[in-house]
């Protein structure tokens, strides 16, 4: 199931990441917080207190992933954040096994984080008022940390994925979503 989740939804989480980057790079940022603060509560919530999606609801087709890919990297791109905060909500509410939904996050992740830097560095060059540092609307020593963060801390989230309960994992990641909601609101 990953590898067909995967196939299906890389083409369209990196382009929408990537045009994303360019509409995203001319809205004001407030709306779109709103919208995605809200989003992140609500699925948020649903993973804290274990509400089930409805047993109908299933993983769509290579369209209907294609198109789901792309709807997510299109928001992932506009409100800064790493396109699993919404890869892992959706298969979730598609009935996707939890191990295989973070087995297709972490595979996903990689790319479409390429795609948006690539695409964030680009609409940004040459804008005037950005930090030392900087390539285009990247900060360098921010990409440097979590670069190396993540590299040292991912093995330890795979082993952790599979040793923890399905519901210790749900729960783990809705708190994780509301912090983020918090922190977006409070900024």
């Amino acid at each position: 199931v990953p590898g067909h989740i995967v196939k299906g939804k890389t083409p369209g989480s990196l382009a929408g990441r990537h045009g994303g980057t360019f509409i995203g790079a001319g809205i004001p940022a407030t709306p779109l917080k709103i919208i995605f603060a809200v989003f992140l509560a609500y699925t948020s919530f649903q993973m804290i207190m274990d509400i089930k999606p409805r047993a109908s609801f299933h993983l769509p087709g290579m369209a209907g992933l294609l198109a789901a890919g792309l709807g997510i990297g299109i928001v992932s791109s506009f409100v800064g954040i790493g396109g699993g905060a919404l890869i892992i909500p959706f298969l979730v509410m598609c009935n996707v096994p939890m191990i295989n939904v973070i087995g297709a996050s972490a595979a996903l992740g990689f790319p479409i984080a390429v795609a948006g830097t690539i695409g964030y560095v680009y609409n940004g060059l040459g804008h005037a008022l950005l930090p030392p540092y900087s390539l285009g609307f990247v900060y360098l020593p921010a990409l440097l940390g979590l670069v190396i963060t993540s590299m040292l801390f991912a093995p330890y989230g795979a082993k952790l994925s599979h040793s923890l309960p399905v519901k210790t994992l749900k729960r783990c990641f809705g708190i994780m979503l509301l912090l983020v909601t918090a922190r977006m609101v409070y900024t």
